[in-house]
């Protein structure tokens, strides 16, 4: 082997186990953070309050709520309670890292939110922190990372994060891949995930036990009603994920619009009664917390399918009023939640309903649709459950359910999928490929003298026309042929140009510039301001060269993710 060639591989090699130890570092850390935030919210906030008066239960919510908007206010910037969605918006920013200076203030308000009773998820702020950690030890050593690998610990931390708070190592890497795409995943990221996930998850299980989540016992039966009732579960899950999605982006926009007052007051409001409704109905306060109690209630016997279908409505609304009270929390739980009363309203309907089956299958569609991971989903059921036997009727629930939820999504940051080479050059700014040293030709230049000086200096078979720094039009090579050749040196350019050919904006993308040029048949673009100034042209070949200038770039950095996966 060449000795560069052969150096060049030892250092890749070198760089790659140290990618690889500082994303069990990031794990590590991780299952750290998520066991003391267990401990804060749910050990030492939320299951207290289950043992507290009922007059106490109504209004801790609010409390709650309120100690939220506090934090985020004195101890953030932007006043904005994401944990998660930050997770999901980041990761599509290559040029910035996450933004460590909110962390403490949302994770103070996820602790007052979850830990007084709201009905979020305890796995957004354990992806959040995740996050935060994995970037901040990337910042620590970013000279092991290549440029383009600027989210390598970051998705390593989320994957530990959910690794850890749920008790499933293989659902954390998956859902951490999977998640930032509708249709698609981070596929080069496998490896750090999987290292951090597993690295998390062994910390978290040494403080707390190796428990399943939501331990199932027995065998389900497996025949052609479990598969019949596995799709009608799917198209319920897949319909009632739409709602839910639509509800909780309502919820958004609403908690960052309304004064903060107005919206507390209404969510408060809103939360105790639903507690108050949940105490009459059932005697339990079952739409306090993220909703483990409610998995627990449905599992303990036989449960009419009204009482499932009512707690349905008022877990959801318990969730919408949290969000948009600025409630800081994930929507992880409350969809698996929200799944667990649909497959068990599906199982009702059934000549022999099974209590364990459906529920199941229910938190397999109903969070696969939410949020557009069906294999993490269904990797989540088997893991948090003990019993990988539910794998296929969970994974037909979960396929149907996303063919019911169509382009929707429980996060407005999710992109559509990943985008390759070509795709992402489509998407940068025109200015990237713009020459503004260009030649140019006055409308009073004759067709000799373009014949003999413009297009045989440019080599282009399109020349814009110019007086003056504004634009006039552009001649073509073919508009000069068509002039008698005796008449060239009296003709000028005015009598040819097109004032009408296609011209770019300077605020245009690549994408749009090629489009433009494709369908005018054109080599070459004028790009003009509103104010009709040309600004310079792009070409056919400006973009090609671009493409060989940015991925010669990219690969010259060599090491970063492509060397770990």
């Amino acid at each position: 082997m060449n000795p560069l060639r052969h150096a060049r591989v030892a250092n890749l090699a070198r760089r790659s186990r140290e990618v690889l130890l500082l994303s069990a570092l990031t794990g590590a850390l991780t299952g750290l953070a998520v066991a003391g935030f267990e401990w804060m919210a749910g050990q030492q906030g939320l299951d207290r309050l289950y043992t507290l008066p009922v007059p106490v239960q109504v209004a801790a919510p609010a409390v709650g709520l309120l100690l939220a908007a506090l934090a985020l206010h004195w101890l953030t910037d932007d006043h904005n309670p994401s944990t998660s969605d930050e997770y999901i918006r980041n990761f599509h920013d290559p040029s910035h890292p996450l933004d460590l200076r909110p962390v403490l203030g949302r994770m103070v308000a996820s602790v007052a939110t979850l830990g007084s009773g709201g009905a979020l998820g305890f796995e957004g702020p354990s992806i959040y922190v995740g996050a935060a950690i994995g970037t901040g030890l990337q910042a620590r050593f970013r000279r092991l990372f290549a440029l383009t690998d600027v989210k390598v610990l970051m998705v390593a931390g989320a994957a530990a994060g959910v690794s850890a708070i749920f008790k499933t190592p293989a659902t954390g890497a998956i859902f951490a891949m999977e998640v930032p795409f509708r249709d698609d995943t981070a596929k080069r990221m496998l490896l750090p995930a999987l290292v951090g996930s597993v690295t998390g998850y062994l910390v978290y299980v040494a403080i707390y036990g190796t428990e399943p989540l939501f331990p199932v016992g027995g065998s389900p039966p497996f025949g052609t009603r479990e598969l019949a009732g596995a799709a009608l579960v799917g198209v319920l899950a897949g319909l009632g994920a739409r709602g839910f999605a639509w509800l909780t982006a309502w919820a958004k926009d609403l908690s960052s619009t309304r004064q903060p007052s107005f919206r507390i007051a209404g969510a408060a409001c809103t939360l105790a009664a639903l507690v108050v409704a949940s105490r009459l109905l059932y005697g339990e306060s079952l739409t306090l917390g993220a909703g483990y109690n409610v998995i627990e209630w449905i599992s303990t016997g036989d449960r009419a399918w009204w009482a499932l279908a009512v707690l349905l409505v008022l877990r959801t609304a318990a969730t919408t009023a949290t969000v948009a009270g600025g409630g800081a929390g994930g929507l992880f739980v409350p969809l698996v939640v929200g799944g667990a009363l649909v497959g068990a309203l599906c199982g009702t309907g059934l000549a022999e309903p099974s209590q364990t089956l459906f529920p199941v299958i229910g938190v397999a569609a109903f969070l696969g649709a939410g949020y557009r991971t069906p294999i993490a989903a269904v990797v989540f059921v088997a893991e948090s459950t003990g019993r990988p036997g539910f794998i296929v009727p969970g994974l037909i629930a979960t396929v149907v359910s996303q063919l019911m939820m169509g382009s929707s999504s429980v996060s407005k940051f999710q992109a559509g999928a990943r985008v390759g080479h070509l795709e992402h050059r489509f998407e940068l700014p025109l200015s990237t490929a713009t020459q503004t040293q260009v030649l140019t030709a006055p409308s009073d230049a004759t067709v000799d003298r373009l014949l003999t000086e413009t297009f045989v200096m440019s080599r282009h078979t399109t020349v814009p026309i110019v007086d003056q720094g504004s634009y006039i039009g552009i001649i073509t090579l073919d508009d000069l042929r068509t002039v008698d050749p005796q008449e060239r040196s009296v003709t000028p350019a005015a009598a040819l140009v097109h004032d009408d050919a296609p011209r770019a904006s300077p605020t245009w993308s690549v994408e749009q510039a090629v489009r433009a040029m494709s369908d005018a048949g054109r080599d070459l673009l004028p790009v003009v301001d509103t104010d009709g100034t040309f600004i310079g042209i792009v070409t056919t070949t400006d973009l090609l060269r671009l493409d060989e200038i940015l991925a010669a770039t990219e690969g010259d950095r060599g090491g970063g993710l492509g060397d770990v996966s």
